[in-house]
C-alpha cells in the first residue's frame, strides 16, 4: 500500500510540474509578443532611405486671443477722388483760321476705392496702400480733390488726412483726429521663417474684420513689377480685393507685413498673396510721419543698372550673374568722379553681397544721405573697391 501511495505521489508531482511549465512558457510567449508590439527590433535599412517620420505635432495653435487683440487695430478705408484727364484733340479747320490744329481738352470724373488700413500709433496714424488712397486708375490723371473716410472697429467713422504717400513701395500714411486707439505691435520680418503661421486681417469685399489663416510661402520676393522698390512676404493666407492695406500678423500677434497685392487670373484668391515686409513698412512710416515724404539715398550719376546675363558675365570676367551691371553713367557726376564706369559690375555694397539690381536699389536707398558707401566692383575680371558718395535723388519716386 505504501508503494502504491509513493507511485501516485510521484505521478501527481510530475503532472503538476508539467502544467506549471506550460503556464510559465505561455506567459513568457505573451510577454515576448507584447514587447514586439511596442518596440519591434529595427529591420535592415536601405541605403539612402528616408527615416521614419517624427510623431505628429500637437493641436493647431489657438489664434482666438491673437485675433481678439489685433482685429480692432485694422480699419476700413474708403476714398473718393475727383480726377481730371487732359488730352489733345485735333481740329482740322483751326489751321484755316491761323490757329493750332490741336487743342487741349479735359475730362473730369469721380473715382472710388476701398481697402484696409492698420493703426500703427494710438494717436491716429494709419498705414495703408497708396493705391487704396489714390485708386487704381491710370496715373495720367490729376487728382483735384481727395476725400478719405476711415471706419474704426467700434463703428465710428471719421475723415482722414493724407500725411504722405510713397508710390515706390505702394504705401501711404493717414491721420485721424483720435486718441487711445488700439494698435498693433511691430514685428521683425527678418525673423520670419518659411511655413510659419500667419493671419491676414482686412475687409475683403467690404466684409469688415475678416481673418484668414495661412503660412509664409516665401520671403524677400522682388521683381514682381508691382512697385519700383519691392520686399514682399509671400503667403497663402486668403487675400482678396479689399484686403489691400490690411495686416499680416504672426503667431505672436505682431505686424509682419502690409497686405498689398495678389496673383490671380480670376481677380480672386488663388493662394498667392504678397505683403510689404514690416521692416520696410516701418521705415516708410517713420519717414512719412517725420518728413511727409520718403528720403532715399542714391548713387548720383548712375543712369541705368541692369541684370547681369550669363553671356555678359563671361564677357566681363565675372564668376556668376550676381550683382548689378552699370549700363550707363553720366560724365562729371559724383559717381563718375568717384571712379565708377559703365561696364562695372557692383557686387557688394558696404560689405553686403549684392544679388541683383533690385537688391542693390534697396541697399542704396536705405543708406544715409551724405554718407560714403564702399562699393565692391568687378572691372574686366579684376576686383576693385571704390568710395562713392550717397546723395539725394533730384526728385523722390
Amino acid at each position: 500500500m505504501t508503494t502504491v501511495r509513493r507511485v501516485a505521489s510521484f505521478v501527481l508531482l510530475v503532472a503538476v510540474a508539467f502544467v506549471a511549465s506550460l503556464v510559465l512558457t505561455g506567459r513568457m510567449r505573451d510577454a515576448a509578443d507584447a514587447g514586439a508590439q511596442t518596440a519591434a527590433p529595427p529591420g535592415p535599412q536601405t541605403p539612402g532611405a528616408i527615416p521614419p517620420a517624427a510623431p505628429a505635432p500637437g493641436p493647431l495653435v489657438d489664434f482666438t486671443r491673437i485675433a481678439e487683440r489685433t482685429v480692432p487695430a485694422v480699419v476700413n478705408i474708403s476714398a473718393q477722388q475727383v480726377v481730371r484727364q487732359d488730352f489733345l484733340v485735333y481740329d482740322p479747320f483751326a489751321e484755316l483760321f491761323g490757329r493750332r490744329g490741336d487743342r487741349l481738352r479735359s475730362r473730369r470724373g469721380v473715382e472710388n476705392s476701398l481697402g484696409s488700413g492698420v493703426i500703427v500709433s494710438s494717436d491716429g496714424y494709419i498705414l495703408t496702400n497708396n493705391h487704396v488712397v489714390t485708386g487704381e486708375s491710370s496715373r495720367r490723371v490729376t487728382i483735384e480733390q481727395l476725400d478719405v473716410t476711415v471706419a474704426l472697429s467700434d463703428k465710428r467713422e471719421m475723415r482722414a488726412e493724407v500725411i504722405g504717400a510713397d508710390p515706390a513701395t505702394d504705401l501711404a500714411l493717414l491721420k485721424v483726429d483720435a486718441r487711445n486707439l488700439p494698435t498693433m505691435t511691430w514685428g521683425d520680418s527678418a525673423k520670419l521663417k518659411v511655413a510659419e503661421w500667419v493671419l491676414a486681417i482686412g475687409n475683403p469685399y467690404q466684409l469688415s474684420q475678416t481673418v484668414t489663416l495661412g503660412i509664409v510661402s516665401a520671403l524677400n520676393r522682388t521683381n514682381l513689377g508691382v512697385s519700383s522698390y519691392e520686399d514682399f512676404v509671400q503667403t497663402d493666407a486668403a487675400i482678396n480685393p479689399g484686403n489691400s492695406g490690411g495686416a499680416l500678423v504672426n503667431a505672436r500677434g505682431e505686424l509682419v507685413g502690409i497686405n498689398t497685392v495678389i496673383f490671380s487670373q480670376s481677380g480672386g484668391y488663388q493662394g498667392i498673396g504678397f505683403a510689404v515686409s514690416s521692416n520696410l513698412a516701418r521705415r516708410i512710416f517713420n519717414d512719412l510721419r517725420q518728413y511727409r515724404e520718403v528720403r532715399r539715398g542714391e548713387i548720383v550719376g548712375i543712369d541705368e543698372i541692369q541684370q547681369l546675363t550669363t553671356q555678359a558675365a563671361e564677357q566681363l570676367g565675372a564668376p556668376d550673374t550676381r550683382g548689378g551691371l552699370v549700363a550707363a553713367i553720366y560724365p562729371d557726376s559724383p559717381a563718375y568722379r568717384a571712379g565708377l564706369r559703365a561696364g562695372d559690375i557692383i557686387v557688394s555694397f558696404n560689405g553686403t553681397a549684392v544679388t541683383d539690381p533690385a537688391h542693390l536699389s534697396r541697399l542704396v536707398s536705405d543708406a544715409a544721405i551724405g554718407s560714403t558707401a564702399r562699393l565692391g566692383i568687378i572691372r574686366e575680371g579684376r576686383r576693385l573697391d571704390l568710395q562713392v558718395p550717397i546723395g539725394r535723388p533730384p526728385r523722390n519716386n
